[in-house]
């Protein structure tokens, strides 16, 4: 098979799959615009909030990243304090000749002012940028919202899988997919 031909099947299956999770995403409140990535890519999560707490805007977004998500950099946005928390790591890894110790688990945006914060009728993007695991598997996203009198914590998690039907505030889920074997190209 040739690599334009692997290559387009293989757009095509991810384009199915995201697809299929946008479709069951769609019930959700905080959704990634890419929900499925492959296996020890760079990876931009653009997690998108929906509706405010009931009527209220939303000040305050957390996100807390999924264990394996490394070098996690949040994009700023207008308006909005930018804070990250960073903790050791049980398993260093090297990037870019550097051995990592601890790194980031936890990106805060919080509204400056209140014509800042997210009207429960408009939708926003929150963006952060990291590397993805070398194994596919699911990752999950925790989001929390802060409204002015109510919060929002989407962190529920199966047991086992990926399906999140009768959840009522479901983590957000990356679907890391395995890497294309490298081919062999015979002459």
């Amino acid at each position: 098979m040739t690599k334009t031909l692997h290559s387009t099947r293989r757009t095509l299956a991810l384009l199915a799959a995201s697809t299929l999770l946008l479709a069951s995403g769609a019930r959700a409140h905080v959704a990634l615009e890419t929900p499925s990535a492959i296996a020890g890519t760079s990876y931009k999560a653009v997690l998108l909030i929906s509706h405010g707490c009931e009527g209220q805007p939303t000040h305050t977004v957390t996100v807390r990243l999924p264990s394996g998500f490394k070098g996690a950099k949040p994009m700023p946005k207008p308006g909005w304090a930018l804070s990250i928390r960073r903790e050791p790591l049980a398993q260093p890894y090297t990037s870019h000749g550097k051995t990592v110790t601890d790194d980031v688990t936890e990106v805060v945006w919080t509204a400056r002012s209140d014509e800042a914060r997210l009207p429960d009728a408009q939708y926003d993007e929150f963006v952060l940028r990291g590397q993805l695991p070398a194994t596919a598997g699911p990752l999950w996203f925790k989001v929390q919202q802060l409204c002015p009198s109510g919060q929002l914590d989407w962190v529920e998690v199966p047991a086992s899988g990926t399906s999140t039907k009768g959840m009522k505030a479901p983590a957000v889920l990356l679907n890391v997919e395995p890497a294309a074997p490298s081919e062999h190209a015979h002459h």
